[in-house]
């Protein structure tokens, strides 16, 4: 029906530029460029979290509100006696949920079966995780290399992301935690280690 001509643009100087119909098919393919490496972005991000839909989540064990009363009761003294810190006071309180997780989980799982060391450090851990002047390295330092896999394989923040993306992990809130109160998470594992996981 209607035939169009091929325009080309003409500068005030007098000269020509390429046609416009020329350069949309190279504005076509970047666009569609752009439109496959979003669609494939959101691909992944929905297919990892239906993934984690999918997978029940047991990362706090069986809960900390199913545990028995001695257990809660044990993980309230503690979230006072370990978080002396002037910075840290009230993180007990702001990071409660993810503090009763790892708490819970350790309860669940029995402490990966790892034996009590109180005997030969319980006195020194107290003292370390009272000191404020303490860092979180000295506490580190008195765990074993059993109890140093056992934590790092069982607090549930593990990374998710994929190679190029910024670092995410599992629970965010979390790894936010344990990064803020390192310290403190660390002096709650081994007391409820030597505690023979609070098996009461």
């Amino acid at each position: 029906w209607l035939k169009f001509r091929r325009k080309s643009c003409v500068s005030p100087d007098g000269h020509t530029s390429a046609p416009l119909d020329a350069m949309q098919p190279t504005t076509a393919i970047l666009a569609l460029a752009a439109f496959a490496s979003a669609a494939h972005s959101i691909a992944a991000v929905s297919l990892r979290r239906n993934r984690a839909r999918q997978e029940p989540d047991t990362s706090c064990g069986k809960g900390f509100d199913n545990l028995v009363k001695g257990s809660q009761d044990y993980y309230r003294t503690a979230a006072v006696e370990l978080w002396t810190h002037p910075s840290h006071v009230s993180d007990n309180a702001t990071f409660e949920a993810e503090f009763e997780c790892w708490f819970a989980s350790m309860c669940t799982t029995k402490c990966g079966g790892l034996p009590s060391q109180a005997d030969s450090r319980k006195k020194a851990l107290a003292e370390t995780c009272r000191n404020v002047q303490a860092d979180w390295l000295k506490v580190w330092n008195m765990f074993s290399q059993d109890e140093i896999k056992y934590f790092k394989k069982n607090y549930p923040s593990n990374e998710v992301q994929e190679e190029g993306e910024d670092t995410v992990h599992y629970k965010q809130a979390m790894e936010t935690a344990k990064e803020v109160n390192k310290k403190e998470v660390l002096c709650l594992t081994l007391f409820t280690i030597d505690d023979e996981c609070v098996k009461w």
